[in-house]
């Protein structure tokens, strides 16, 4: 990322106890030494938020992307502001999710002094809804990733060369 001249880095490791994954978060911050580090939502899952931020702030991260461990940052900006206060400045809190044009100022008189938003919008682009769906539910399920399986793919292999 450095060699193409990019501002920064979004990542964020967890261990399976949801704990910041201190030694691998610590590898990627050095590796990305001279650009920004934000660490990203999975900072929303973690179950100590101020141990935790610590922890990146012990990292010396420049950021963090959170929605204050809620389903939208609006939701969670009480704990998006104590997290805030206990940084003392030493890492920006940025929120994220659900940020949008009617509550944007909501955080503006929080005092963060950036926030996340995609601004998306939907765009019907099929004049009538396909009959058969291109992507599965099951594949798109919170904690849960796809992944293609070695053995069950080998087994096809086998079954299919006899």
């Amino acid at each position: 990322m450095k060699k193409i001249g990019c501002a920064g880095i979004v990542s964020g490791i967890l261990n399976n106890e949801n704990e910041i994954d201190f030694e691998r978060i610590k590898r990627l911050v050095n590796a990305s030494e001279g650009m920004e580090f934000t660490f990203h939502r999975a900072f929303d899952w973690v179950e100590y938020p101020l141990q935790e931020l610590q922890k990146l702030m012990d990292l010396k991260v420049n950021r963090l992307l959170s929605s204050g461990q809620k389903s939208t940052a609006v939701q969670g900006i009480s704990l998006l502001k104590n997290l805030k206060g206990y940084s003392k400045g030493k890492i920006e809190i940025m929120p994220g999710s659900g940020v949008n044009i009617e509550n944007v100022l909501k955080f503006k008189k929080a005092g963060f002094s950036s926030i996340h938003m995609s601004a998306t919008i939907k765009k019907q682009v099929l004049s009538q809804k396909p009959k058969v769906a291109m992507h599965s539910d099951a594949f798109f399920e919170e904690g849960i990733i796809a992944t293609s399986d070695k053995e069950t793919i080998q087994k096809m292999i086998q079954l299919l060369s006899q």
